[in-house]
């Protein structure tokens, strides 16, 4: 059959809806999967869009696109907690051979196309990536802002940790995203959902 292949790769990438994060939904009541957070983030690029720095640089499809793959690696590599510092150690290596496998089911020159989209938003190096990189960071902390906050006090989460996983990233796309950091940061911290830095 013509398309076995790209069939082969949509049932594979079903798997999606099997990872578990550790970020929990708007309702408090369950914590979300990777297929949930993929799908929310390409409805969150579409509507933060016109708020990104030098958007006539952007490519919104490449960014939808970009945020449409980049977490299927987690498939095989499993979601790593950007606030565990333990687990951090060598994810880029173990994703990018879960990004070779899953993308390797489909024929060429697909394969690549995802794999080289992949990479690129890994490596933050364009107006594209810098984009798509804020809107997958600022997404969770939206939801743990305007929640309880479980995944963060569960962890510990400290201000310093957030800051330094997130604030760059955002604020360097958009001015309006980062005022948005900067008040949520300061209302987690006085609604000790998040310890203060000393």
């Amino acid at each position: 059959m013509k398309i076995q292949k790209e069939i082969d790769f949509i049932l594979a990438v079903d798997a999606l809806k099997n990872v578990q994060r550790r970020n929990y939904n708007a309702d408090d009541t369950r914590r979300e999967n990777t297929a949930e957070h993929s799908w929310q983030i390409i409805i969150l690029a579409q509507i933060l869009y016109p708020y990104a720095k030098n958007n006539t640089e952007i490519n919104l499809l490449r960014v939808i696109r970009m945020l449409s793959i980049h977490d299927l690696v987690e498939i095989h590599a499993g979601d790593t907690f950007l606030f565990d510092e333990e687990a951090m150690k060598g994810k880029f290596e173990r994703e990018k051979l879960a990004a070779k496998k899953i993308f390797g089911i489909l024929d060429q020159p697909l394969a690549d196309e995802f794999y080289n989209l992949w990479i690129e938003f890994e490596e933050e190096g364009t107006p594209d990536a810098v984009f798509a990189c804020a809107i997958d960071r600022i997404m969770p902390f939206i939801l743990n802002s305007y929640t309880s906050g479980k995944s963060w006090t569960e962890a510990g989460v400290t201000e310093k940790q957030v800051r330094n996983m997130l604030e760059n990233a955002i604020c360097r796309a958009s001015d309006e995203m980062g005022e948005c950091f900067r008040s949520l940061i300061s209302k987690s911290i006085d609604d000790k959902k998040l310890q203060a830095t000393q």
